[in-house]
């Protein structure tokens, strides 16, 4: 690779420098695996552990309080890979900089991961070695899939009782559809994890019982049983690497000798294009094979400049796309992913550098806005701690204070260099509630608070209700509503009282229906005049709202469809039936008349609002409801009460999934019928059980539930 990407002044090369994440299910064990990553690349001293509330990346106090992730977390480190008899590794001697995203795995907070994963070359999936794949892992894959995102996996947590490794790895392919191979295989499980079998270097890599740390650990010679398990593995990840890499496959037809420097450059070759998944496995609990992973994410994973540019579309024009390589020397592109306030230092705006540097007192310019803003300080991220920094250089994670109308998925770039990347995409709310302050002191703090943690997380959305003037917070679940008002208390000492959760429902239209409005006003003077009529029908669940002007012969002025479409557009904030917002149907505007004198855009905007009003109680208007997915994991003794539960819930089972003692549940269940879950699930598990919940669909209301919901809303 070219030292012409690089400037002189930058620490390390792009070559040798790593981007990556780390996603997983909640409690597979990521933030104990970046502990330890931080550890053993000398960044602390100290390992604190998540259920002591002391991990390094969950510095939040509600993180350490419950022992979640809830913010995603960067840190950097770095990496020498040691020399060891016998093993080949691809980088020795090259110090590597690796930059890590710790990632929520609860999927309230779902949106943390989604913007993570969007700026990253690459990932470390975690999956834990009992429960192998689990809901929030096949939404974090699915993610990673969306962004193409090169991967490795870590089978963690492989000293439980119930470890299979080999079960995982099935269990990978057949749901995730993964061309899943071990390159790091656990010797033994549970209590008897001793090491990890090299399947490329066909050595035993065993770590010491007396350091409780890990940090010292023997390459030794495979046992006849350990050799018959690695020479499996390995032929089965050639037979792999020849189907999906050229080189390796001339080698094979030409019947040359496949040496240890072949397969790994074989793989990493496939492991960028995503055609294989390597597979490692171990404990970072227990300090087994963290060292190796660590040498594997510099084998595997890509550099900044291994991966495909970063496209994006000429500002003011769709049809042009322009590339951002990753070049130090190029045209400065970033893309603003993530939004913090910081109490000490203001607002924060995280950054991914694609192409070219910026520096303090740079100028900038934001595509979404065509501002310019100055760089006042830029800040590399190490935790919850700032280190002041002169430059940025392209394929860097850093921080810019102080933007002031920089928002989450907005593209920064040089004058002169148009360009405006993709910006993640966030799922919409599914459940709000209604919040007052409780005296007038925090009345004067509130409205700040919200705009910040709004401006932070695009999934948490604040809203005032017009009839009742009370303020309106929505999220992606009561977790993430009650983290929102623990945040508002502890960050901005703001106190509130807060109503019961609310559902977001929807209004839609059954069936076609037709619309036909004529407004005729005049008082004295000039008069009101605009007649509209329009036609609607249902669009596919998930579609949204589309519109075609049909209007032939000027039947309704040019002037006016453009208030035509905002009427059309006001109406669908409120549903005839309950006000819910209306989605999914398409609107043909088709026909009108107007008034040489006394036509004007308001009177046709108010005339569109009417005869949308019309159409929709004429085409069979329904309420839907959010259906979520929802997935838990019990022990099988307690499956029944579980399954006995979500029945009642109006749950529909799709799925139980029994292994090693442990129930994998997948079901449909209406939000409305999620209300204190948590509670009961605990309750009827004796606490043993988990389970997470993610958005699904919408769908109709049952009659019965909707006339409870009439006999309310009156």
């Amino acid at each position: 690779m070219s030292a012409g990407h690089n400037s002189p002044d930058r620490a390390f090369p792009l070559e040798r420098t790593r981007n990556i994440g780390i996603a997983a299910h909640i409690d597979a064990g990521k933030t104990t695996l970046t502990e330890r990553i931080l550890f053993y690349t000398g960044m602390i001293h100290k390992i604190g552990e998540v259920h002591d509330g002391q991990a390094t990346t969950d510095w939040m106090e509600q993180e350490k309080a419950r022992g979640i992730t809830i913010t995603s977390a960067a840190v950097t480190c770095e990496w020498l890979q040691s020399e060891e008899a016998g093993v080949y590794k691809g980088f020795l001697d090259q110090k590597q900089r690796v930059n890590i995203i710790d990632t929520p795995g609860h999927v309230d907070f779902t949106a943390e991961v989604e913007r993570s994963l969007r700026v990253l070359d690459g990932a470390i999936v975690v999956f834990c070695g009992v429960a192998g794949v689990q809901p929030q892992s096949e939404t974090v894959w699915r993610q990673a899939d969306k962004y193409a995102v090169p991967r490795l996996i870590f089978v963690n947590k492989m000293d439980r009782v119930g470890a299979d490794f080999a079960a995982v790895v099935a269990d990978v392919r057949e749901k995730l559809g993964a061309n899943a191979h071990p390159v790091l295989i656990p010797i033994g499980s549970e209590e008897n994890l001793k090491g990890q079998i090299d399947v490329v270097n066909l050595k035993a890599v065993i770590y010491s019982d007396d350091d409780l740390l890990g940090s010292t650990y023997e390459v030794t010679e495979l046992t006849d049983e350990q050799m018959k398990i690695a020479l499996q593995a390995r032929e089965s990840l050639l037979e792999a690497l020849v189907d999906a890499d050229d080189e390796i496959g001339q080698m094979f037809l030409d019947e040359s000798e496949i040496l240890p420097a072949d397969i790994k450059a074989g793989l990493r070759r496939a492991t960028i294009a995503s055609a294989i998944i390597p597979v490692i496995g171990g404990s970072a609990f227990k300090n087994k094979g963290v060292q190796y992973l660590l040498d594997a994410v510099v084998d595997y994973l890509p550099s900044p400049m291994e991966v495909q540019p970063a496209q994006g579309m000429e500002v003011g024009n769709e049809d042009v796309l322009l590339e951002a390589p990753a070049d130090d020397n190029g045209k400065f592109c970033a893309l603003a992913f993530k939004l913090w306030s910081d109490k000490f230092v203001g607002k924060l705006v995280f950054i991914r550098v694609y192409s070219g540097k910026v520096s303090k007192g740079d100028k900038v310019f934001n595509s979404r806005t065509g501002r310019a803003e100055r760089i006042g300080r830029l800040i590399q991220i190490q935790s919850n701690d700032h280190k002041d920094i002169d430059t940025c250089y392209a394929g860097d994670i850093a921080a810019i204070v102080g933007p002031k109308f920089a928002r989450t998925g907005d593209t920064l770039h040089a004058e002169g260099f148009d360009i405006m990347l993709e910006p993640p995409a966030f799922p919409d709310p599914v459940i709000s509630m209604a919040v007052e302050p409780k005296t007038t002191a925090d009345s004067d703090k509130l409205t700040e608070a919200l705009a910040r943690l709004s401006e932070e997380d695009p999934t948490f959305v604040v809203s005032t209700n017009e009839e009742t003037g009370q303020t309106i917070i929505a999220g992606m679940g009561e977790l993430h509503l009650e983290i929102i008002q623990s945040r508002m208390e502890l960050e901005y000492s703001v106190r509130t009282n807060a109503g019961k959760p609310q559902i977001a429902y929807r209004e839609t239209i059954a069936a076609k229906g037709s619309g036909d409005y004529k407004l005729i006003k005049q008082t004295g003077g000039k008069g009101q005049y605009a007649h509209v009529t329009l036609h609607v029908s249902p669009n596919e669940r998930g579609k949204g709202f589309t519109m075609t002007n049909r209007i032939t012969g000027g039947e309704i002025p040019k002037e006016f469809i453009g208030a035509c479409e905002s009427g059309i557009k006001d109406s669908l904030t409120n549903g005839v039936i309950l006000g819910y917002p209306l989605v999914d149907l398409h609107v043909d505007l088709v026909g009108g008349s107007s008034h040489d004198v006394d036509s004007n855009e308001h009177a046709f905007r108010i005339a569109a609002i009417m005869a949308m009003r019309e159409a929709v109680a004429s085409g069979t208007p329904v309420i839907l409801e959010p259906v979520m997915q929802v997935n838990v994991d019990v022990p099988d003794e307690y499956q029944g009460e579980i399954i006995g539960d979500l029945n009642r819930r109006r749950g529909r089972i799709s799925e139980v999934d029994a292994r090693n003692g442990l129930s994998q549940i997948r079901s449909e269940v209406p939000m409305a019928e999620m209300f204190g879950y948590a509670t009961d699930m605990r309750s009827l598990s004796k606490g043993r059980a988990s389970f997470s919940m993610e958005p699904l669909r919408f769908e109709e209301v049952p009659n019965a539930i909707l006339e409870r919901m009439r006999e309310q809303y009156v």
